[in-house]
């Protein structure tokens, strides 16, 4: 139990501080900056990392937990209390920012500049580098190296620095589930669910292939 209500904490603080800079930014006329936003996102996934990566792995993404489960390195029977942990505690910060932050429409809902497919293929892309980099230095399942929690909020500032722009860079479900029902604002929720599973999980191979390749050398 314990492992799920870190996850729920996790997701909770990751979603309050990250979301709530991006409404921030927007209430104060910009005075988070969007590589505010960014940093935001990257300090928070490092510090939960260090702070509950001894307890539960620090996944605080469905993706992610997803991803582990098919490489046979986190068990089965936790995933869906885990996604579930994830999921209350994105929708429990989402309902605190919009408590806190009644007038602001979206609530960080991540939502594509352009077109649905480009914003797809960019969460896709960009969810398959951040689970290569989390897979190739987690131990095991749990995200707990000295240096994990580092590498993996530096994939996360940089990727939101560049791409967040167009594709709100979200990589994460439950941190697009959250703000999106919160603020009522679903109609490209679909994407922000499939391309990062789907960029996690064929992470998986490739890093077979590379460790397999390095193995063999």
């Amino acid at each position: 139990m314990r492992n799920y209500v870190a996850e729920l904490l996790g997701t909770f603080t990751l979603v309050f501080c990250g979301t709530g800079a991006i409404v921030i930014d927007q209430q104060s006329g910009g005075a988070v900056t969007h590589v505010g936003v960014a940093i935001t996102f990257g300090l928070i996934i490092m510090s939960m990392i260090y702070s509950l990566g001894d307890i539960s792995g620090a996944h605080l993404n469905p993706a992610v937990s997803i991803a582990f489960s098919i490489t046979g390195r986190f068990p089965l029977k936790q995933l869906l209390p885990y996604i579930i942990s994830q999921l209350t505690g994105a929708l429990l910060a989402s309902f605190t920012i919009k408590f806190l932050f009644p007038s602001n429409q979206l609530l960080g809902a991540t939502m594509p500049a352009g077109t649905d497919i480009q914003s797809f293929i960019l969460e896709l892309i960009l969810t398959f580098f951040l689970m290569l980099v989390i897979i190739n230095v987690a131990e095991g399942s749990k995200e707990q190296g000295m240096f994990a929690g580092l590498a993996i909020g530096a994939v996360v500032g940089l990727e939101a620095m560049f791409a967040g722009p167009i594709c709100g860079a979200s990589m994460n479900p439950a941190r697009s589930i959250g703000p999106a029902i919160a603020s009522g604002h679903m109609e490209h929720l679909w994407l922000y669910i499939a391309a990062p599973v789907i960029g996690a999980i064929l992470a998986i191979p490739v890093w077979k292939y590379l460790t397999n390749s390095k193995n063999n050398s």
